[in-house]
């Protein structure tokens, strides 16, 4: 098969300041990318590197993937703001096979794609779909039936397609969603609970971020949507808008320059925040208090791309809202990011008190903060679920990811002084 190369701009937030170009390549085995930083971005007084790996130069930065690592064919920032599983299998449906990365990359809707990077044509314009406009929230039940609809393969209209693409292609992740505007016109995710649940993930999702709050984490904004019907919306605020003023975003991921599939240890998003982060202490204690979080409520969904990292200015990074928290309890208590190379992927409060330097903190307050955290999840994580709408049985059966063996030993452990 010939070569194809194709040139796309790289600009930054709503004014389309310039940062860079990519010249994109692929020979239907082989994507490749190079991409290049735009001088005039480099001469910019508030430029910053769009990530850490991605550093501020003249030299182009080069990625490529093949067979099933094709993602890996671009620079992770860019990545970061592709569609991931259920945008894929949206656009695919649209468009057929066949497509490479870049395709992926430019069929999502430049209004909702996540974070601040756009991609322009030669002309200056931006690339993908900005139609039809962002829904509301009035329609929300039917956006929920449309994605219940192509989650069950059902063939839908050239219109309810377009639709559809339009509005939920640029989101990560592999469960249906969709983007929306609330009531005070903020962009939002709207997850959908499908037929094939047999939990209610999305009840105790917004449970679980209300929980979060409680005992003092940073979780994104949730609430539910449609609440008094067997299928309700899970409705996240964006945190990478302001307003209208698109927000710098980061996975953990491209945080670490990590490889898809590689994985990567809580210690090391902790050296990175060190080098590259806001405050960096703050920072510290916050991930640590999330790890302390996803092993007492069970959360084994906590991947890389399951943390992100904020541009605050300067080319500092802060740790975003904590989002995509979900406790599983009938499955195996391992972690998917590690603590760090002592205790692996064990869920392990007694590893994450061994590894508290590594955060800056001290083994007294991280046992109280580990003693304060269990406290509160004992005391609240029934009354969230009650508001979440689970029924007694419901809540009986999300026990075991709440009340474990690994809250015994914490309430064990005693109180430090």
């Amino acid at each position: 098969m010939s070569k194809t190369t194709r040139r796309v701009r790289v600009a930054h937030g709503e004014d389309l300041e310039p940062v860079g170009e990519i010249l994109f390549e692929s020979d239907g085995r082989r994507e490749m990318s190079r991409f290049r930083y735009a001088t005039s971005w480099l001469e910019n007084p508030a430029r910053f590197a769009i990530a850490p790996a991605l550093a501020l130069s003249e030299t182009p930065h080069h990625r490529s993937g093949a067979g099933s690592d094709r993602r890996s064919a671009l620079p992770g920032p860019v990545r970061d703001s592709a569609p991931d599983s259920w945008g894929r299998g949206l656009i695919r449906k649209a468009r057929g096979g066949g497509l490479t990365e870049l395709d992926y990359l430019l069929a999502a809707d430049d209004a909702t794609r996540q974070g601040a990077l756009r991609y322009l044509d030669h002309s200056g314009h931006p690339l993908a779909r900005s139609r039809p406009a962002v829904p509301r929230l009035r329609n929300l039940a039917d956006l929920r039936a449309l994605a219940q609809k192509s989650d069950a393969e059902q063939e839908l209209t050239p219109e309810e397609r377009d639709l559809l693409v339009g509005n939920a292609s640029s989101l990560g992740g592999a469960r249906p969603k969709a983007s929306v505007r609330d009531r005070e016109g903020h962009l939002a995710i709207a997850k959908f609970t499908t037929e094939r649940d047999s939990l209610p993930i999305e009840r105790v999702e917004v449970a679980t971020l209300a929980l979060a709050r409680d005992v003092g984490l940073n979780p994104a904004a949730a609430r539910l949507e449609l609440a008094g019907t067997d299928r309700p919306v899970a409705l996240i605020r964006r945190f990478d808008r302001r307003g209208d003023e698109r927000v710098g975003y980061l996975s953990a991921q491209s945080f670490l320059d990590a490889e898809s599939g590689t994985g990567a240890f809580y210690t090391d998003i902790a050296d990175a925040l060190r080098a590259h982060g806001a405050n960096p202490r703050a920072q510290l204690e916050e991930l640590f208090r999330r790890i302390l979080f996803t092993i007492l409520v069970s959360n084994n969904d906590d991947h890389l791309k399951n943390h992100g990292l904020l541009h605050v200015g300067g080319g500092r990074w802060a740790l975003s809202p904590a989002f995509d928290i979900n406790p599983q309890p009938r499955r195996q208590r391992l972690l998917e990011t590690g603590i760090s190379e002592l205790s692996g992927n064990a869920a392990s409060v007694e590893a994450a008190l061994e590894a508290a330097p590594f955060f800056d903190i001290d083994r007294a307050a991280a046992a109280k903060m580990l003693a304060d955290m269990t406290a509160t999840i004992d005391r609240r994580w029934r009354e969230h679920c009650r508001n979440a709408g689970l029924t007694a049985q419901e809540t009986a059966d999300y026990r075991p990811a709440f009340d474990h063996e690994e809250h015994r030993y914490a309430r064990r452990l005693p109180m430090p002084g």
